[in-house]
């Protein structure tokens, strides 16, 4: 049994909340500047332009790369033979939200009530998804979503008899359908499979794959719809060109024999996450 303080949970998330909000993954750097390198639209490549701007001064700045910093989504694998002292997980993750927010001058975006809309005023509470796993760690992923790209996301519940290509013009007409407001080129993640609850999980995890599903079959459905994507010519911030989205991530889970779930979760070309282990 390996011990972790509620403190140090708080003091690491409250470094993540910042890193993310700062400092762009990255593999998602490396496909925005490609991205940069090959639009054709004059318009879409200035808009390109900007976007690689922004985050290389972000980073060096320590600046927030949209001030849309988002509400705090936590994703923690821990593992099985981790034993948190000195308080309530939870509530470690909250007071390293709130003092990462206050402390990295982010926006606090969170209300209290959906309907009654009270600021919480720093950015609490968090969302947070726990996964028990093997060993003696934890790992804690910070993942930022703003609402631009939340709310383009989609769900529909397929039949077993539906066809794959049913299901690939779905993830095509959500992204159709966003337009320009999720801030295009985006990132596309998908959940198959599970319940609606996980395959909302599904979704919002794909978001922080940097690279191609292991699995040939999806591998190759996934460049399959980003090229179906790119051919609608939204383009980057929605000016035209070839690049609507730079990455489809699509996420699968064993399902109930009479259902198909689909869940579509757009991230913004600013898709943020950062991680570290305990």
């Amino acid at each position: 049994m390996r011990t972790i303080s509620s403190a140090a949970i708080a003091d690491a998330v409250e470094r993540l909340c910042i890193e993310a909000a700062t400092a762009l993954p990255p593999d998602l750097c490396a496909l925005l500047e490609e991205a940069a390198q090959n639009e054709v639209s004059p318009a879409g490549k200035a808009a390109l332009d900007d976007i690689v701007a922004n985050f290389r001064l972000a980073r060096s700045s320590g600046l927030p790369i949209c001030q849309d910093t988002g509400m705090a989504v936590v994703f923690a694998d821990i593992g099985q033979d981790v034993h948190i002292t000195g308080g309530l997980f939870e509530n470690a993750i909250n007071e390293g939200v709130r003092r990462g927010y206050e402390k990295g001058y982010l926006r606090k975006s969170v209300v209290r009530d959906p309907l009654r809309r009270e600021n919480t005023e720093d950015n609490t509470p968090a969302i947070v998804h726990v996964r028990l796993v093997e060993g003696d760690r934890l790992r804690l992923t910070v993942a930022p979503k703003g609402f631009g790209s939340e709310n383009m996301s989609a769900m529909r519940l397929f039949l077993p008899s539906d066809s794959l290509e049913a299901i690939e013009g779905f993830i095509v007409d959500t992204v159709s359908r966003a337009g320009s407001n999720p801030c295009p080129p985006v990132v596309v993640g998908v959940g198959l499979g599970g319940t609606i609850e996980q395959c909302a999980l599904l979704a919002k995890r794909a978001l922080l794959r940097g690279a191609p599903h292991p699995d040939p079959f999806y591998a190759e459905m996934e460049r399959r719809v980003l090229d179906k994507i790119n051919r609608l010519g939204i383009g980057p911030q929605g000016f035209g060109g070839r690049y609507t989205a730079v990455r489809v991530s699509i996420e699968a889970f064993p399902t109930h024999i009479a259902g198909l779930p689909c869940v579509v979760n757009m991230g913004c070309h600013a898709t943020r996450h950062a991680s570290c282990v305990l």
